[in-house]
């Protein structure tokens, strides 16, 4: 299951510099085969400690992590929705992502020219947003003229989608994402066709500075202004200290948290980042575990067996016919399968069963 987030920011916000520290968390691409050869994309592991556990538990010869595709977008710059800079080509990638990493500086550093000339991560977002909505409000204003003939005419799904587009234009035009217009059952799906970047979710970054003034740590007016923004838009954020996972991302991890700690930062933001991205796409995992290896699967949150299946193989929708089901922490409890079928631990689901989060499962075709 390709999953694809687009990093997007001003210049000289750390994205470039985040990325370089999400990439040395890469994984060997012959494992995922939707994976682009392009240096600007990288594919990176989702921390999870339950898969080493239970490829300790089955003595497994490898050990293959769900996985995240990050891509490093062209900067974007006041005047991208009509071309400037390279407007047209970070359009083009972003709407290829499934979501956006919107990198925010929240630093202060004399030696870090701001394009603005000046720190404020509110503004900041106000002009990579104003930027995505103006371009999705092109994209409606094209749609319309080209379902108009269809709309006169009265044909069902055109009123429908034009419905759509009266409700859309007006909150963009308000300066709303789409993201935040309430849509019907029959709405959503024009909606995904449209491709709106701004329907995409959005997980602020929030990059601070080893040894700068940090406005988490000044907690001054700005800092207050943007909690207040994204409180109010149920936001999403993390905050990374970019530069240090950079400098760190040759280490080993017991090496990391005594340097990291020693300049000043706590926590592996990084990890923060890629975790929080796989929620936000409001994706779960679950694992297959043997001898020859263990892995982590990717699928939708609410998806039935069947469904779960396709992320191994697509043949597994159609010919399945039974799950054998247990949760890891139950399995590892246990001590073996052989003593989990004895304890009756291990469920037989049929094509009705949503899979859970954590579920290692066994699949009868």
């Amino acid at each position: 299951m390709s999953l694809s987030i687009g990093i997007v920011g001003l210049p000289n916000v750390g994205k470039s510099t985040l990325f370089n520290a999400l990439t040395k968390k890469s994984v060997p691409a012959e494992n995922y085969p939707f994976c682009t050869i392009d240096p600007s994309v990288g594919v990176v592991a989702v921390p999870d400690e339950r898969l080493g556990k239970l490829s300790a538990f089955s003595k497994s010869e490898k050990t293959i992590p769900a996985a995240v595709e990050f891509t490093d977008i062209a900067g974007l710059v006041k005047g991208a929705s009509e071309g400037e800079g390279l407007g047209n080509q970070f359009l083009s990638h972003i709407r290829e992502t499934d979501a956006i990493a919107e990198v925010v500086r929240i630093f202060e550093d004399e030696n870090v020219i701001h394009v603005h000339g000046k720190i404020d991560p509110l503004k900041d977002i106000e002009v990579v947003n104003l930027e995505l909505i103006m371009a999705d409000m092109q994209t409606i204003a094209k749609r319309k003229n080209s379902i108009g003939k269809e709309v006169k005419a009265g044909k069902k799904e055109a009123v429908i989608e034009a419905g759509l587009l009266e409700k859309l234009e007006p909150a963009l035009q308000a300066g709303k994402l789409a993201s935040m217009v309430k849509t019907t059952e029959f709405e959503a799906p024009f909606l995904k066709q449209l491709c709106l970047i701004t329907a995409k979710p959005i997980l602020y970054v929030l990059n601070k500075k080893a040894g700068a003034k940090n406005l988490d740590e000044l907690k001054d007016g700005r800092w207050n202004r943007l909690m207040e923004l994204l409180k109010s838009t149920n936001a999403g954020y993390v905050i990374v200290d970019a530069g240090i996972e950079q400098e760190l991302k040759d280490l080993e991890e017991s090496d990391k948290k005594e340097m990291r700690e020693g300049l000043g930062s706590h926590d592996d933001g990084v990890n923060d980042l890629i975790r929080k991205g796989y929620d936000l796409l409001g994706l779960i995992t679950y694992f297959t575990t043997g001898t020859d290896e263990t892995r982590a699967w990717t699928i939708k949150g609410g998806w039935t067996a069947p469904e779960a299946g396709t992320a191994i193989h697509t043949d597994f929708k159609d010919k399945f016919v039974r799950a054998e089901v247990i949760q890891w922490q139950e399995l590892l409890n246990v001590g073996s399968y052989a003593a989990a079928r004895e304890k009756g631990l291990i469920r037989t689901e049929g094509k009705e069963y949503v899979v859970k989060d954590g579920d290692v499962i066994e699949f009868k075709i």
